[in-house]
């Protein structure tokens, strides 16, 4: 069984309550949205196909514990389901990064999965798949994305009718070129909320670029 992966590296996680551990990346090819912050737009397209026993062959190779398979959009390959199960009956402490448009239900339960919910300056708030909230595990965590002022207040209203604070950890990250990190910061001590605010570590450290 083979998935179009773009990358395999190995780097510290930028995000994330797993922040600052060395982990390896496997970065899917494709993704069915086109948020307005992408910052991974290269993997749109290209890459190779491998099958799952030489991802696992690869990905032993830099010998750490904690494997993060990401995109694009990585569950818009079928098979990804199956590459988190063999990863995680392969022992290694394993996370998903999806965008919320697609099925979670059936990710293996031993994944952590980050739940990346699209605010409405994302453009995507549209094809936001609700139901998977009901499928969200204590040990997951919710991400919001955060444009503006605007997009703050939006989330804040989703934590309250959805009740987010009862699911999982909750993380506001500011969108990188789009508000300052001091005015999130300070938002989210006014008004006391129950989340954890983040920066994207790997680009305070190497910048924007693959591989990190």
């Amino acid at each position: 069984m083979a998935l179009k992966i773009f990358e395999i590296f190995h780097s510290l996680q930028g995000e994330t309550s797993r922040i600052g551990f060395p982990t390896v990346f496997v970065r899917l090819t494709g993704c069915p949205m086109r948020c307005t912050y992408c910052d991974t737009e290269y993997a749109f397209s290209g890459g190779s196909n491998m099958e799952i026993a030489d991802i696992l062959t690869k990905v032993a190779e830099f010998g750490t514990k904690y494997v993060t398979v990401t995109g694009g959009e990585p569950l818009a390959q079928k098979e990804c389901y199956t590459l988190l199960q063999a990863l995680s009956d392969a022992s290694y402490s394993v996370s998903l990064e999806t965008g919320g448009a697609i099925d979670i239900s059936p990710v293996d339960k031993r994944v952590s999965v980050i739940f990346d919910i699209k605010t409405p300056a994302s453009n995507e708030e549209k094809n936001m798949l609700w139901a998977n909230i009901d499928y969200l595990k204590p040990k997951d965590e919710i991400k919001f994305v955060l444009c503006n002022r605007a997009d703050y207040d939006w989330a804040k209203a989703k934590i309250t009718e959805l009740k987010l604070t009862e699911k999982c950890p909750i993380l506001f990250s500011p969108s990188y070129h789009d508000l300052k990190t001091e005015d999130l910061a300070n938002w989210v001590l006014q008004d006391k909320l129950p989340v954890r605010m983040q920066i994207q570590l790997h680009k305070i450290l190497w910048g924007e670029k693959q591989g990190v």
